[in-house]
């Protein structure tokens, strides 16, 4: 542990649990480490929880979301390493507030942390994972004011098998939690966290519980009727998403989905796109933060000795002026200026004759070579019709696209299962007359990558790919 982490000051105390802040000694990195002994675990029967906390937190990758970076233990002690978010929970910037006479934020910096909460969220859901203990207190600031959900341990994981299953657990802090966790006839994850949502946005923005919990009969009999006053300073659109929220019902309770096309949620709202790299690192993808183009397990590296083309690619965005688009304006791309040097990368070291005869007639799966994530093709197009293809085929998708040198990164507008799906595909020289592809999967889900290449990646290049005769004549093909 000490060869890995420089132990810092205390940062908090639970129950069973120390939380320190420590530096990453390899990269200069401040994190947050748990630090549990486990006999105490095992007598106040908290083993289990820390399990399912760790299971949880392993699966999610998202920027609200607190992450985990990796688990240690040694014979005494289980070590949780964890993203550091220095400016604490958000129920400290509720107690500044109060101290300064302040009845809550203003609507829009709570509606700014209201979305972000909807959308890790939603993120949460759509994997199965349900907080349970959604509140002010687990709600942590980072350093950019941006909100990061935190403390799983209550959290639940569906069933897969049986995605309408119930829970019966009565968890969680009783003044954020729905009228049905309390009936103990099974209740709906997703549905106990959007209430617990509801009473966090009318905190933030009332400056007050919207039950009072002097008394805990009393509170459940409010919570139950959902009975409570909205202030006056809160906005008509506000009012409407809290009863809406709030609703004692949980079949018409609004779902997330619906939450994120209300008119007040949608002010100002700009969803994160991300992706996660193939070390398991995250990044934003917000115009600072770009996707590397080139590969650090280069299997062709540049030879001196021969020449590469280098392609300068001017596009425009339209709708956005960034890397984000919606749904509803997808980014579209035009290829405006293309430009040729005499430089062209070819392979250093490869037996093209062994890759092109493994396709005796015109079938793809003898064409397109693959090889785990990565997947590689022969044409005997020219490099600008073979960047312009790919291009077509991205924007057919609404993916986007950079060209750097011989190098195409074409990235999702979306966030996938894991962050946005980004690929590499990279142009060389076989020999003057055939150029070879090499297709690489450089962030995102490889399910949704397979998917892309089978259903639009293959069939877009088709008309590209070289077939070779008998003869070795490669039957020309129109692009």
């Amino acid at each position: 542990m000490e060869d890995r982490y420089k132990m810092g000051m205390l940062l908090g105390e639970g129950s069973f649990a120390k939380v320190y802040l420590a530096v990453d000694n390899s990269t200069g990195e401040e994190v947050a480490i748990k630090v549990m002994e486990k006999e105490k675990l095992i007598k106040l029967g908290a083993a289990q929880q820390i399990k399912r906390e760790i299971a949880v937190m392993q699966r999610l990758r998202h920027p609200n979301v607190v992450r985990l970076h990796e688990v240690m233990a040694n014979k005494k002690r289980i070590y949780v390493v964890m993203e550091y978010v220095p400016g604490g929970p958000l129920y400290w910037q509720l107690r500044r507030q109060s101290r300064d006479n302040r009845a809550g934020l203003r609507e829009a910096d709570a509606r700014r942390f209201f979305q972000q909460l909807i959308s890790a969220l939603a993120y949460c859901h759509a994997r199965g994972v349900y907080h349970r203990d959604i509140k002010p207190e687990n709600l942590l600031i980072d350093k950019n004011g941006d909100l990061k959900v935190a403390d799983f341990g209550l959290s639940a994981l569906a069933d897969t098998a049986r995605k309408e299953a119930l829970f019966h657990t009565v968890c969680g802090t009783p003044l954020y939690g729905a009228p049905e966790v309390f009936t103990r006839r099974g209740y709906d994850g997703a549905k106990a966290d959007v209430w617990a949502c509801g009473v966090v946005l009318f905190v933030l923005t009332a400056g007050r519980k919207p039950f009072p919990d002097d008394n805990i009969n009393n509170l459940y009999s409010l919570i139950c009727r959902s009975e409570y006053h909205c202030p006056s300073t809160f906005s008509i659109e506000l009012v409407r998403l809290l009863h809406r929220l709030l609703h004692p019902d949980p079949a018409r309770r609004i779902s997330i989905p619906q939450i994120m096309e209300m008119r007040w949620f949608k002010k100002g709202f700009k969803e994160i796109s991300y992706y996660v790299d193939n070390n398991d690192r995250l990044h934003k993808l917000d115009g600072s933060d770009k996707l590397e183009l080139d590969d650090s397990d280069d299997m062709f590296p540049p030879s001196p000795s021969t020449s590469e083309y280098s392609i300068s690619v001017v596009r425009t965005l339209r709708g956005t002026g960034g890397m984000h688009t919606s749904a509803s304006a997808p980014a579209l791309t035009e290829l405006n200026n293309v430009s040729f040097q005499p430089r062209m990368r070819r392979l250093k070291s490869l037996n093209a004759f062994d890759i092109i005869t493994s396709s005796p007639s015109f079938d793809l799966s003898g064409l397109f070579e693959e090889r785990g994530e990565k997947m590689r093709f022969v044409s005997d197009a020219s490099v600008s019709v073979i960047i312009s293809k790919l291009e077509e085929i991205a924007g057919m998708v609404s993916f986007m696209t950079r060209t750097k040198e011989c190098q195409v990164s074409i990235e999702a507008t979306k966030n996938g299962q894991i962050g946005a799906l980004a690929i590499s595909a990279k142009v060389f020289e076989l020999t003057p007359e055939l150029i070879m592809i090499e297709v690489c999967k450089k962030a995102g889900d490889i399910a949704e990558y397979r998917q892309f290449c089978d259903n639009e990646l293959k069939p877009g290049l088709r008309c590209l790919v070289a077939e070779i005769r008998e003869n070795n004549d490669a039957v020309e093909c129109s692009a």
